[in-house]
C-alpha cells in the first residue's frame, strides 16, 4: 500500500474512535507533513485521499475541517437515525410514477434487434437526424427553438461542459466564471489545466462591469455562466441583464458556456444568452435532472464555426453519449415521457418550497419557488464547515459547505447549500426542522 493510504487509514481510525470529532481542523499541510515525517507532496496526496473518502472538506481560506465518520452501506434516503444521514448534498429529483414512465421506452428498446444496433458502439457526437429534432424539441422554451443541426451529445451534463472547455480553453487559459458556482465545474478545469478567474456577483448573477474588468486585467479565453436557477444561489437574470451579457460578448469578441441545467423547471424565465448571441454561445444541458442521472445524455447547441471543434473534443475525450442511452433519451422525448417529468417536477418543487418556507422561517436564505436548493447564510457564530459537521453528526443531516462552490481565495461564505431534491417529503420537512433547530442551539 503506498504511503499517502496508510497515514489516511490511520486519520481515518482517529476519526472513527472519536479522537478526531466533527468540526476539528488539521493541522495546515506543510504542518502535517513535518509532523509525519513525509514532503508535501505526499501530504497533499493524504488530504486528497481523506476529501474523497469523504472524512474532510477544506474550505477556502480557513483550512481543512473533520466531518463526521462515513455512513454506514447501504441506502442514505431515509429517517435520520444517528450515523445514517438524510443526504441534502446530492440533488437528484425523481417525479412519482417516473419509473414506470421510463420503462414504456426501455421495454421498446430491448428487441435484440434494436441492441445489436445501440449497443455496439457509442453514439456519433452528433447523433441521428432523428435525435437532433427530440434534443432541440425538450432544449426549447420561452422565445428559443435551437436549430437541430447545431445540436450535439455527449455522455452527460458535466461531459458536454468538459468538451466545450476543451475546445474553448487552451490547457493554462483562462476562464471567467461565477465567484459561486458549480463545483464539478472546478473539477473539469483543474483536469484540463484551465484556471478560472472569479467573476463578482449580484442578484441577478455575473455583473457585466466585472467580467469586462477581467478580461482587461487579461485576456479571458471564455466566460461560463449559469443565467437560470443559478446553483447554488437560485438567482436568475432578466432580459436586459442578458441582452447587456451578449452585447458584452461581443464587444469583447468572447464566447460563454451557458449552462442550463436546472432552467426546464422554471417555465416563465427569459429566454436563455443562447437566444441573444447565438454566436458567440454555447449551451450545454442534460437529461438528469429531467430524467434521472442513471441513464443520461448531455445536450450541446453549438454555433457553427465551433462545431467541429466540439464534434472533435467530445470524440477524443470519449464524451459522447452512449448508443443506448441516445436511443432511449430519443424515444423518451418523442413519446411524452420527458414532458410528463418535467411537469411533475416542477409542480413538486414548488411544494418543496413550501417546507422551507416554514421551517426557515426567519433565517437568511436565498431560494426561488423552483430551485430544488436554498442558500442558507447562517447565524453567528457559526461557521460553515462546524454546521456541516454538526449537521451530521448531531441532525443526521448531510449538507454542503458554501466553500464547495467558492472559485477564488477569500471567498468561502458562512453558508451553506441545502438539496431539496432527493428525500420524500416527509424526510425532507424532518430535517429542514432538524437543521433549524440545530441552528439555533449553536456550536456549543
Amino acid at each position: 500500500m503506498e504511503e499517502y493510504r496508510r497515514i489516511a487509514d490511520r486519520v481515518e481510525a482517529a476519526v472513527r474512535d472519536g479522537r478526531l470529532r466533527p468540526g476539528d481542523r488539521l493541522p495546515p499541510q506543510r504542518v502535517f507533513a513535518r509532523r509525519h515525517g513525509i514532503a508535501n507532496s505526499t501530504a497533499i496526496r493524504v488530504y486528497g485521499e481523506l476529501a474523497r473518502r469523504g472524512l474532510v472538506v477544506g474550505e477556502v481560506g480557513r483550512g481543512t475541517f473533520v466531518r463526521a465518520a462515513p455512513p454506514p452501506p447501504g441506502p442514505a434516503l431515509v429517517e435520520a437515525t444517528g450515523t445514517a444521514p438524510v443526504d441534502l448534498q446530492l440533488n437528484y429529483p425523481v417525479a412519482e410514477g417516473q419509473s414506470e414512465l421510463m420503462a414504456r421506452a426501455l421495454t421498446a428498446l430491448a428487441r435484440p434487434g434494436v441492441l445489436a444496433g445501440t449497443l455496439a458502439r457509442p453514439a456519433a457526437a452528433d447523433g441521428t437526424p432523428e435525435a437532433r429534432d427530440a434534443a432541440a424539441a425538450v432544449l426549447a422554451g420561452t422565445g428559443w427553438a435551437p436549430d437541430p443541426g447545431n445540436v450535439l451529445f455527449a455522455g452527460s451534463g458535466r461531459r458536454a461542459v468538459a468538451a466545450a472547455l476543451s475546445a474553448l480553453v487552451p490547457p493554462g487559459g483562462r476562464l471567467g466564471v461565477e465567484e459561486l458556482t458549480y463545483p464539478p465545474l472546478k473539477a473539469v478545469a483543474e483536469r484540463l489545466g484551465i484556471r478560472l478567474v472569479p467573476l463578482a456577483l449580484d442578484a441577478e448573477g455575473v455583473r457585466p462591469g466585472a467580467l469586462a474588468a477581467a478580461h482587461r486585467t487579461a485576456p479571458l479565453a471564455a466566460v461560463y455562466l449559469q443565467p437560470t436557477l443559478h446553483n447554488p444561489l437560485a438567482t436568475t437574470a432578466g432580459e436586459e441583464r442578458r441582452a447587456a451579457l451578449a452585447q458584452l460578448l461581443r464587444g469583447l469578441d468572447l464566447t460563454a458556456v451557458e449552462d442550463t441545467t436546472w432552467a426546464f423547471l422554471d417555465p416563465a424565465a427569459p429566454a436563455p444568452l443562447a437566444a441573444h448571441a447565438p454566436e458567440r454561445v454555447v449551451l450545454v444541458d442534460s437529461l438528469s435532472k429531467r430524467l434521472a442521472p442513471g441513464l443520461t445524455v448531455g445536450y450541446l447547441v453549438v454555433p457553427g464555426r465551433l462545431r467541429a471543434a466540439v464534434a472533435e473534443a467530445l470524440r477524443s475525450g470519449a464524451w459522447t453519449a452512449d448508443g443506448f442511452a441516445l436511443a432511449a433519451a430519443t424515444r423518451w422525448a418523442g413519446d411524452g415521457t420527458v414532458a410528463e417529468a418535467v411537469a411533475a417536477k416542477r409542480a413538486d418543487v414548488v411544494a418543496r418550497h413550501a417546507l422551507v418556507l416554514r421551517r426557515l422561517a426567519g433565517q437568511a436564505f436565498r431560494t426561488s419557488p423552483h430551485a430544488y436548493f436554498c442558500w442558507w447564510e447562517l447565524p453567528a457564530p457559526w461557521r460553515a464547515e462546524t454546521f456541516a459537521a454538526a449537521a451530521a453528526a448531531r441532525a443526521g443531516v448531510a449538507v454542503t459547505p458554501g466553500g464547495a462552490f467558492a472559485t477564488g481565495p477569500g471567498a468561502a461564505p458562512g453558508a451553506i447549500r441545502v438539496g431539496l431534491a432527493s428525500p420524500p417529503h416527509a424526510v425532507l420537512d424532518g430535517a429542514l426542522a432538524r437543521l433549524a433547530d440545530l441552528a439555533a442551539s449553536g456550536p456549543g
